[in-house]
């Protein structure tokens, strides 16, 4: 028998961890006779504009196969314990949800296309609750609000296309809240050696780790990359100079701008949090107080683009850009003055415009330039007397590259932005199968 399981909404903005629950699941069901993981548990990365997420909006799958009813119900009771346990029920922003499925998604059926859907736009419990029903899945609560049914629902659904890992370690209880303590010199020396296959440990301009979250979440670190080994790998290079209670191997969908649609949407189809992708012509730019360009794009419709400050070279990308110059541009629908605005993830540039200007000619003869006569009078070399009848029209010289992805900094991607080092490294469907390395968890 075949069991998915989703959990989602277990962790506050204080207390918490989705994939600490997961991790401390695993470890129960991997001492359970009767029950073979499937695959390694999947991280789920949802839309990052909800706005009462916490952190990542990340929800877990854990996927098994089971020997019988027996088994089935010391599984699921166990699962809720590990839930009840673990999650922040005093807060009034954790509103965990378990549900229970007997089959794994296929690409393009309901709870696929469900998946995609919370990926990119806002959707209601009331409608997830209605998918669960007509699907046969099963749902557990652990209090009155059923918000969390739409991410574990989600996380059951999920189907990847393109894929990486992430080791998260976890911290023991007495260190949650307290400065985490990891050796600088051994983050160093494991991006130099494993970057090749690891991705967004340290950020190449200002030399911060990237691999260490910074609340009171269970998390020590976290290592990316593309294989489970690498991921290992690169853990056993890290010095931790604090205890450590467990870790994990997921499989995720970080990484891989998988939160944006295939293609770009009508303009006049954005709709407020969602994560989106639209084209068109820019009409007008503005540099702002704090250095923020605001870039406006018309496609039948038009809208107003945010580069923020904080976004680096993509913001620098941004305020090169002149009316005329076709654009593509990725990021998060939000509601600035009564406006819908898209705060800028990714840009491409699709089409530049020709940029001139008019500059004094140079002397045909001794190649000086030569000085303007008055208002249509033409212009005439200083040191031979030549003249010239008109000013020297010159094509500037853009600074912009076309097809290329504009990103901002690796300390301010999200958890889904695929970086730059990742292109032409998706893996799809056909790609190698990642089996189980030994241990891929810890205890």
């Amino acid at each position: 028998m075949l069991l998915n399981i989703g959990i989602d909404d277990t962790d506050s903005e204080v207390f918490g961890c989705t994939t600490y629950v997961a991790a401390k699941i695993v470890s129960k069901l991997d001492s359970l006779r009767g029950v073979r993981f499937i695959d390694y548990p999947l991280l789920v990365r949802l839309n990052p504009n909800i706005p009462w997420k916490t952190r990542g909006n990340g929800a877990v799958s854990i996927r098994i196969s089971i020997d019988s009813r027996e088994v089935y119900d010391e599984v699921a009771g166990s699962v809720v314990g590990i839930v009840e346990e673990l999650s922040d029920l005093n807060s009034p922003r954790s509103e965990p949800a378990i549900v229970f499925a007997n089959s794994l998604p296929q690409r393009g059926d309901v709870l696929h296309q469900f998946y995609l859907r919370v990926l990119r736009s806002m959707v209601s419990p009331v409608e997830a609750l209605k998918i669960a029903e007509e699907t046969g899945v099963s749902c557990r609560f652990l209090k009155t609000s059923k918000v969390g049914v739409v991410g574990a629902l989600a996380a059951v659904g999920a189907v990847f296309e393109d894929y990486t890992f992430e080791l998260l370690s976890y911290r023991v209880k007495e260190n949650y809240g307290k400065p985490r303590r990891i050796d600088r010199d051994s983050v160093m020396l494991m991006d130099e050696l494993t970057s090749k296959h690891t991705f967004n440990n340290i950020d190449p301009e200002t030399k911060r780790i990237l691999i260490t979250p910074h609340g009171r979440d269970p998390v020590l670190f976290g290592i990316r990359g593309e294989t489970p080994e690498a991921v290992y790998n690169a853990f056993r290079l890290v010095k931790a100079e604090e205890e450590m209670e467990c870790w994990c191997i997921f499989k995720t969908n970080q990484g891989t701008d998988v939160h944006f649609p295939d293609q770009p949407v009508a303009i006049s189809q954005v709709k407020k949090y969602d994560s989106t992708c639209v084209e068109g012509s820019v009409v007008d730019k503005k540099i702002i107080q704090g250095g923020h360009v605001i870039v406006t794009i018309e496609n039948g419709e038009t809208i107003s683009c945010a580069f923020y400050y904080p976004t680096g070279g993509l913001k620098k990308a941004a305020s090169m850009l002149e009316p005329g110059d076709y654009i593509r541009v990725y990021g998060g629908v939000k509601e600035h003055s009564g406006k819908l605005v898209i705060n800028a993830e990714k840009m491409e540039v699709l089409k530049l415009c020709e940029k001139t200007r008019r500059i004094s000619p140079s002397c045909p003869k001794c190649g000086r330039k030569c000085k303007s006569l008055g208002l249509r009078q033409g212009f005439a070399c200083e040191k031979c007397g030549e003249t010239v009848e008109g000013p020297q029209t010159i094509i500037i010289e853009r600074g912009l590259i076309t097809n290329h992805p504009y990103l901002p900094p690796e300390r301010s991607h999200r958890h889904l932005t695929k970086p730059l080092k990742r292109y032409g490294r998706e893996k799809n469907r056909l790609a190698e199968d990642y089996g189980f390395i030994n241990p891929w968890h810890y205890p």
